[in-house]
């Protein structure tokens, strides 16, 4: 017979210890509650985590979540947490043929610098001029909405008078991102950076009538009130590392190698009843907090099962001996590949790219966005490493729903990454491959992840990085008042599912901290 652990009682039981589990766990346990979360693996941190991917090699990747845009300050300061993100100089570089000659776009490095890069490649001003415009619209969006995220959800009406601008209403949250982005600009290659934000693990058309691609690019935009993707110091397990240790000083009990197979509850108390490598055991709570997938969620209640998600991306952690040189012989590689490096995402690549795979095909091009940890945040790498300028490479692929490795994922994992880093190799003046540093065992240091590999891995449904299609951060039907409350009174939703979910961001943990708190 299995061992039985008994049970224990407190006053809320975390299931899952990703960072929106740990952000529950250290409001709560600082609110002077007393909490149990259990981790299914050997270490918390979830999807946002620092690895040593490669055998015998001193450098410490952010293996899956990798950029910090979404998370408030206001979270930082509550918990007291000794972590830090640095801004990147340039924001994109995105190359390009035109007229046979090498040249692309870079944004970033001020504003006459990007305003020559634009005529440079528009030959005019007008397309800089309506980049000024459209973003500068944006920005007062993300000044308005951001500090709503951890506040109770407000009605569409509440949030629209917020926005307090009918135009980048319609344009963001009524009509197609495609519209807008068509309406805004002429230049094919601009079109397309703009519109990467609205597909980030989001299989969806520019003119999608869903509007999935809409909320995707809100929240791509409104990060910080400012829209700019940061860099996490010492890795995004450094974030992980530090609320973890906030949880525990708090008091909160932590506990890896527990799966949740179970809960049971009548609304006023609850039972969360989990297995171990030698057993299994139950804890008793009056609030129990998932962070974990809703479909996930349904499982352990025993409730009908939502609609199954479906994860769009490549991620390919590489390290290389050095930067490659670019054909754009303009542009320095340590600036190109310090922002996003756009590869294959034109607008009507993308287009095409979309359809292609909505037909059950590869991309031919496969879309893809690049960028180099190590050049702001040297601290990831081994002295050694840092010393002979290795440097690291993130890529993240669009347009790769899950159902295209279903039928053999290594095949098509292989075959995938053969094409995405063949587009890359277009734009450099040496190969990609002659970069690649080696492991202790003489293998190329570079790994990728499809979906397939992200739901067996993390357990994310489908390998979907935001567990189900990203929600307006407004009410609507059964959100409750903080967007984390289930058909179970006293069972919370705090993983990236939950309304204003998604991304690194510890908002549903706040979130569902704050519902608990309240009652």
């Amino acid at each position: 017979m299995p061992a039985h652990e008994g049970t224990r009682t407190y006053d809320a039981v975390i299931v899952g210890g990703g960072h929106n589990g740990l952000v529950a766990a250290a409001y709560l346990a600082r609110a002077g509650r007393s909490v149990l979360l259990l981790e299914r693996l050997d270490h918390t941190g979830g999807a946002a985590v620092s690895t040593r991917p490669f055998a015998g090699v001193d450098a410490r990747l952010s293996r899956y979540s990798y950029l910090v845009s979404l998370l408030p300050r206001k979270i930082l300061r509550d918990l007291g947490l000794e972590f830090q993100v640095r801004g990147r100089t340039i924001s994109s570089y995105t190359p390009v043929e035109r007229a046979g000659q090498a040249t692309g776009l870079l944004v970033g490095g001020g504003a006459t610098r990007t305003r020559e890069a634009f005529a440079r490649l528009t030959g005019g001003e007008r397309e800089y001029a309506s980049w000024e415009r459209f973003y500068g619209m944006t920005g007062q969006v993300a000044q308005r909405v951001f500090p709503t995220l951890t506040e109770p959800l407000p009605t569409r009406e509440e949030l629209r008078s917020r926005v307090g601008d009918e135009t980048a209403w319609r344009a963001l949250f009524e009509e197609p991102i495609g519209v807008t982005v068509e309406e805004n600009f002429s230049d094919d290659l601009v079109r397309g950076v703009v519109l990467t934000d609205a597909l980030i693990g989001t299989f969806a058309d520019a003119h999608d009538t869903s509007l999935a691609q809409n909320r995707c690019f809100l929240y791509h935009v409104i990060g910080g009130g400012t829209g700019a993707w940061d860099v996490p110091v010492g890795g995004m397990g450094a974030l992980t590392d530090a609320l973890a240790a906030a949880a525990r000083e708090a008091g909160a009990v932590i506990e890896t190698g527990r799966e949740a197979v179970r809960i049971d509850t009548d609304g006023h108390t609850a039972e969360v009843t989990y297995r171990t490598a030698d057993g299994e055991g139950v804890a008793a709570a009056r609030h129990v907090l998932v962070n974990a997938s809703p479909r996930e969620l349904a499982r352990l209640t025993g409730d009908e099962a939502p609609e199954a998600a479906e994860g769009a991306q490549l991620k390919v952690n590489m390290l290389l001996t050095r930067l490659p040189r670019l054909r754009d012989s303009s542009v320095d590689p340590r600036e190109a590949f310090a922002g996003t490096f756009h590869i294959a995402e034109g607008y009507g690549q993308l287009a095409a790219a979309h359809a292609e795979a909505a037909a059950g095909r590869l991309p031919t091009a496969p879309p893809s966005e690049i960028y180099c940890h190590s050049l702001t945040d040297p601290t990831i790498l081994g002295p050694e490493l840092a010393g002979r300028g290795y440097q690291t490479l993130t890529l993240f692929g669009l347009h790769t729903p899950a159902r295209l490795f279903a039928h053999d994922n290594d095949a098509v994992r292989e075959e995938l990454l053969k094409a995405t880093l063949a587009q890359l190799d277009a734009h450099l003046a040496e190969p990609l491959a002659d970069c690649l540093a080696t492991d202790a065992d003489g293998h190329p240091c570079i790994e990728a992840k499809t979906p397939l590999d992200l739901e067996r891995d993390l357990g994310l449904p489908g390998g979907n990085i935001f567990h189900r299609a990203l929600s307006w951060p407004y009410e609507h039907e059964d959100t409750g008042r903080w967007g984390v409350e289930t058909r179970h009174a006293n069972v919370l939703l705090c993983g990236a599912g939950a309304v204003r979910g998604g991304g690194v961001s510890g908002v549903p943990g706040h979130n569902a901290a704050m519902a608990v708190l309240e009652r």
